[in-house]
Formats: C-alpha cells, sequence, structure tokens
C-alpha cells in the first residue's frame, strides 16, 4: 500500500513538472511574453521601408545577435518607419557612424537587423538615444520581381 502510495505521489509530481513545462514553453512561443533584458541600451534608426520586421526580431553585428527590435512606429513627420533596438549592454562600443541594414534570412525567411561598423576618427560610439543615420531599407521581393517582368516586357516591345 505505501509503495503503491509513494508512485503515485511521484507520478502526480513528474506531471505537474510536465504541465508547468509546457505553460512556459507554450508562452515563450506563442510571443506573449516578453523577455527582453531590462539591461543595455536603446538606439533608433528610420528606414523607408521596413518591409515584414517584426518586434523581437534580433539586431546582429557580423553574424552575432547582439540585440532585438522592441518597437517599430510611424514617424509623422517623416513617414518612415522609426524602428527601436535594444542591444546588450557588453555591446558598448559599437562606432557611431555604424550602418543598419534590414536583411531576409534566407528566400523567404523573417527580416533582421544588422549592423556594420563604422570607422569614424577618432571613434565616437553609440550610446543610450543615438540615431543609426545610415539605413538601407529592405528588399521587398515582390517589388523586385514587377521590376523584373516590366523590364522583360518593355525589352519584348522594342
Amino acid at each position: 500500500m505505501f509503495r503503491l502510495r509513494t508512485i503515485e505521489v511521484i507520478v502526480g509530481l513528474f506531471m505537474v513538472v510536465g504541465f508547468i513545462a509546457l505553460f512556459i514553453l507554450s508562452f515563450k512561443v506563442s510571443g506573449l511574453t516578453h523577455y527582453v533584458s531590462s539591461k543595455g541600451y536603446t538606439i533608433y534608426a528610420e528606414f523607408d521601408n521596413s518591409g515584414s520586421l517584426k518586434v523581437r526580431a534580433p539586431v546582429t553585428m557580423s553574424g552575432v545577435r547582439i540585440g532585438e527590435v522592441t518597437g517599430i512606429q510611424l514617424d509623422n513627420k517623416t513617414f518612415k518607419a522609426r524602428v527601436t533596438m535594444k542591444i546588450e549592454p557588453s555591446q558598448n562600443d559599437i562606432p557611431a557612424d555604424s550602418s543598419a541594414n534590414i536583411f531576409t534570412e534566407g528566400l523567404l525567411g523573417s527580416n533582421y537587423i544588422s549592423l556594420t561598423p563604422g570607422f569614424d576618427e577618432p571613434p565616437q560610439v553609440l550610446k543610450d538615444g543615438s540615431v543609426v543615420q545610415e539605413t538601407h531599407s529592405a528588399i521587398i521581393l515582390e517589388k523586385l520581381i514587377g521590376q523584373f517582368m516590366f523590364n522583360i516586357n518593355k525589352g519584348e516591345k522594342k
């Protein structure tokens, strides 16, 4: 009797731990929680077209994740997409003349921001609230295909 009771308690604890793990996993996968560390600093960049860039998209430099996108708004004065990025505190020496590019992971993957360091002399660095001046917008695949088709049709009419 005691042995059966012990097995039931162990199985019950295993089930509770399993449900807690599924609960945490479901929130993490769904994106309903925001696990961004409050530490770090915020920088901004303005793009003519942000494509399908999403909040929580990675910010990388040389292929290494150094932060993430925390907000995307339309600037009502310039009519550009203003992207807010949270950069890890260990990355506190990014040159101020760096450029920000929106790239796509693979051919049809999600968008992310890649920072390319500049070589300003004397070196100045991005600080909390800095704005990245040089930006390159997302390349929209549908737009490229449309331009290609237009050029083909234009060439056939000659």
